[in-house]
């Protein structure tokens, strides 16, 4: 066996461990290869001594460990493939002087570290290098463009940082440039249109900024263009029809503006277009049919008005439509019909009239449709795919009628012989009369009922008697209000812990008396809190008043705030805790808004009024601004403003308070506490927001937003936990609708939260 130059055993499904000495008794070996086996443990040390190796050959198995460090003993080598493995540390420095090597595949491990500053210079024959989805981090090495020879370039998915250098230009024989999914950021390099053979430029998820460079459009061979994920802003450059040869072209989530060019419809070798999540205005041009090659087009998430052009059913290739998000008006074209290749159709969130067009009957291949949220009437299709199709894509529209499985009312045929004045009687004056009773009797019910719930309120909470737990005790518990024993300070005071006499740890809440709206805030906790009982509020034990102190002596809560553990590095929360706290807010809110004899709005649902006792069980706090809602009230309206980034857009613009801004509250609450980035946090501005930013991201992205310390990225077990993290970001998402009418209410959203951590239990393999 000593003669043996070549050995080859690549998909076999080989498992075990390769033997330390395997390479000792080949020292003629010049190819070695076991790629995409089961193998697994440590590559053996004894690698450098075939010093007439030429290609060694290790991707898609199961190695573990590091690179040997003398690996770079082998100086002929001109291929290692090691991708595709479990590999972890430092990539040894010996590998980047090898002079001979042509191919250097080390991507998919988890290698960390820095890129040695020689790249390049130590790799002249380099002609490909992979090291995409890895943890390398660090700047790209300057020198990678003394690779002269390289082609491809594969450095995506790391956390590299810096910009795209300039003297990439310098790598004229480049065709394929992948660097995104990492920290880069700064402009495209205008040198790009030196890469005269680059096909493939890939900066997408990055945080670049700038413009869209027209020397982009000098690159003519170029086929894949993925900017997507970035802060690139101005408009679309005009020249793109120059790229005839391009294929895929991905511009989505930047803040891309103005118009969409008449020169990119001339794209017809165009197979994927996608220009989602910007603020693009304008309307789709009939020109579009020119699109003739394009399998998926994406113009969700802009400002685009007008009229669905009907010259779009030309799209005979389209897979892929979704124009949601969007200002478009008009029916929908019958044309749709003769699009028999799509299968993903989404047109929610307009303000699309009309009927459904019976001709969607014909699309055979149709596994998807959204459209919902329009202004859509008459009868929904029942034939051909719409069998298949559930209530979730038609919510929300005018007056659409159809099957009840579909959550709308059954299409009712009208007698045609009756009576004209029946029906002016029915129409306008039953509920005139209806009116005037429903009026009358809330007049009497008010009137009595603001005098019972006055006199009840003083009364009962009056009772706590505040001399039970004088000011000189509450002195003494506090060390005379030391800063040792304050937990925090709010808008209208400050609370500290306190030990009563009896021995017992409270919360003391006291209220500055300077403040006029310190003192309305204490008369509203009080006016709330007594007559509120629920396992999920936080409870009041007592008061403290007079001339010149008022305070609540309230339930202690020895895990602090929700805040604290999302945002203090000396705390982590797994994902069924935060679920569990979830559950337990929207708990507290729905006896809030159904639970209680009037309905309470909370109005400041937020990390901090969120507390946590000894079982970590939630307890919602701070009903300083809470709104009770009279009989029959739905909304009201008021000038005191709530926390911002946390109101309903409603609240913020009219003041109006309802149930629904609650549940609004609670889709920001429900993304911050899986994301940990407040909604105020410097990351969002310029038309980027919370709610926006997990939008765009699922779900396929929704790695990319998730709190680092939630989930490990390399569990094996993750893609069957991502689908139920997703529905969970969907929910907070209803709950953000801009209509409030349109918001789930908390008890569809607790049933909803509840049955997905029963899912995740059942994933995760616990009973937690």
């Amino acid at each position: 066996m000593p003669s043996i130059r070549e050995f080859s055993l690549g998909i076999n499904q080989l498992s075990g461990t390769l033997p330390e000495d395997l390479y000792y008794g080949l020292p003629l070996l010049e190819v070695f290869a076991v790629v995409s086996n089961q193998l697994e443990g440590n590559i053996p040390k004894s690698i450098s001594n075939c010093t007439f190796m030429k290609g060694l050959y290790m991707g898609g198995n199961f190695f573990t460990g590091s690179i040997p460090k003398d690996i770079g003993n082998p100086d002929k080598l001109e291929q290692l493939d090691f991708s595709a493995n479990h590999l972890s540390g430092h990539i040894p420095s010996n590998i980047f002087n090898i002079s001979a090597i042509q191919r250097l595949y080390l991507g998919f491990n988890f290698f960390s570290g820095l890129l040695p500053s020689y790249l390049g210079s130590g790799l002249p024959n380099l002609k490909d290098f992979s090291v995409e989805v890895n943890e390398l981090s660090g700047q790209i090495p300057k020198s990678i463009v003394n690779a002269s020879k390289l082609y491809k370039l594969f450095l995506n998915g790391n956390k590299f940082n810096g910009e795209v250098y300039n003297v990439i230009g310098n790598l004229t024989n480049l065709v394929a440039l992948y660097v995104g999914a990492n920290d880069l950021n700064g402009l495209i390099p205008p040198t790009v249109n030196k890469l005269q053979s680059l096909q493939l430029f890939d900066v997408s998820n990055n945080k670049m900024q700038g413009s869209i460079v027209e020397e982009l459009c000098q690159v003519k061979r170029l086929n894949v263009l993925y900017l997507a994920n970035n802060m690139f802003s101005g408009t679309i450059p005009r020249c793109l029809e120059n790229l005839s040869s391009l294929q895929r072209l991905d511009f989505s989530s930047n803040k891309l503006t103005s118009y969409i060019p008449s020169s990119l419809w001339n794209l017809k070798n165009i197979f994927v277009l996608d220009l989602s999540s910007n603020a693009i205005s304008g309307r789709i041009p009939p020109e579009v049919s020119k699109l003739r090659s394009v399998i998926q087009l994406n113009l969700s998430r802009n400002q685009i008005t007008g009229n669905i052009p009907i010259t779009i059913g030309g799209l005979q290739s389209l897979q892929n439509l979704s124009l949601a998000h969007n200002n478009l008006q008009g029916s929908i074209p019958e044309s749709f019909g003769d699009m028999l290749s799509i299968e993903f159709l989404d047109l929610s969130q307009n303000y699309l009239s009309g009927e459904i067009p019976k001709s969607l009957e014909s699309l055979s291949h149709l596994k998807y449709i959204n459209l919902s949220y329009n202004l859509l009437h008459g009868e929904i299709p029942y034939g051909g795919p719409f069998k298949n199709f559930r209530a979730e894509s038609f919510v929300m529209n005018k007056d659409l009628c159809g099957k009840p499985q579909l959550g709308v009312h059954p299409c009712i045929i009208r007698e045609k012989h009756r009576s004209a004045k029946m029906m002016l009687l029915i129409k306008y004056l039953l509920p005139i009369v209806v009116a005037i009773i429903l009026v009358g009797s809330c007049i009497v019910f008010v009137k009595c009922r603001k005098h019972q719930v006055g006199e009840r309120t003083k009364r009962d909470f009056l009772n706590l008697d505040p001399g039970r737990i004088s000011y000189y005790e509450l002195l003494q518990g506090t060390n005379r209000f030391d800063e040792s024993n304050l937990l925090g300070k709010g808008s209208f005071g400050s609370v500290y812990q306190a030990i009563l006499s009896s021995g017992k740890i409270v919360a003391l809440k006291v209220f500055s008396l300077d403040l006029e709206e310190a003192l309305r805030s204490f008369d509203v906790e009080c006016t709330m809190l007594c007559n509120l009982r629920h396992r999920n509020l936080i409870k009041i034990i007592s008061s403290c008043s007079d001339n010149d102190f008022k305070s609540l002596i309230m339930e202690f809560m020895p895990n602090g705030s929700l805040n604290r553990w999302l945002y203090s590095y000396n705390y982590c929360l797994d994902i069924l805790q935060r679920l569990d706290i979830m559950i337990d807010v929207a708990s507290a809110l729905e006896y809030l808004h159904h639970g209680s004899s009037s309905p309470v709005v909370h109005c400041d649902v937020k990390p901090s009024n969120v507390l946590l006792d000894n079982d970590m069980v939630a307890h919602l706090s701070d009903f300083g601004i809470a709104k009770l809602l009279g009989f029959g009230q739905s909304e009201i309206f008021t000038k005191t403003l709530a926390t911002f980034g946390y109101m309903a857009p409603e609240y913020g613009s009219k003041g109006a308070v309802s149930v629904k801004g609650d549940v609004y509250s609670f889709g920001i609450l429900l993304m911050e506490t899986l994301t940990r980035k407040k909604p105020t946090d410097e990351m969002f501005g310029e038309g980027l927001n919370l709610k926006d930013w997990v939008g765009e991201s699922i779900p396929h992205s929704i790695i990319s937003i998730l709190d680092d310390n939630l989930l490990d990225r390399h569990n094996p077990n993750i893609g069957n936990i991502l689908p139920h993290i997703s529905s969970i970001f969907e929910l907070a998402l209803n709950c953000c609708i801009d209509v409030p009418e349109a918001r789930p209410d908390m008890t569809d959203i607790g049933a909803s939260l509840e049955k997905i951590r029963s899912h995740l239990c059942k994933v995760l393999g616990t009973s937690h």
